[in-house]
């Protein structure tokens, strides 16, 4: 079972990608995330750059042993499955999918993880670097 485990995330990773900002920001755009649940799309910018600086492949191992994964750093303890110390699985998926170049799913979770009703406020990373700030320099220059 590890040995599957281990190579499950060997191949997410070597399928990861490093996004540049602007070209994330015409990601989220063309997914229809600017404004969803009233999150722009400079708040979405300001989460995944502070998150996982655009790594498909980032992974954050926390103190309560869950694991954070991807360009959103979704955690294992509620919206994936790791085999670690999963309680539920809201995005009912496995964590490695959370780090491919193919953010199709992760964007899919980010959704179904603002649904919720902490919203955009489960990110620690957005409370500390987003809220509430001007973030006009996130998306300078994209041309969106």
């Amino acid at each position: 079972m590890m040995k599957h485990l281990l190579l499950l995330l060997l191949v997410a990773v070597a399928n990861a990608k490093i996004f540049q900002r602007c070209d994330w920001a015409r990601t989220l755009k063309a997914k229809n995330m600017d404004g969803y649940r009233g999150v722009s799309l400079a708040d979405w910018v300001c989460l995944t750059q502070h998150e996982s600086n655009f790594n498909t492949a980032a992974i954050n191992r926390n103190t309560d042993g869950s694991t954070d994964y991807g360009i959103f750093q979704i955690n294992s303890k509620w919206w994936c499955s790791d085999g670690g110390v999963s309680r539920a699985n809201g995005c009912g998926i496995n964590c490695s999918e959370l780090q491919t170049d193919n953010v199709e799913k992760a964007i899919k979770c980010a959704k179904r993880v603002v649904d919720d009703p902490l919203r955009v406020r489960a990110w620690v990373a957005w409370k500390a670097h987003c809220q509430n700030r001007d973030l006009s320099s996130y998306l300078r220059g994209c041309n969106l």
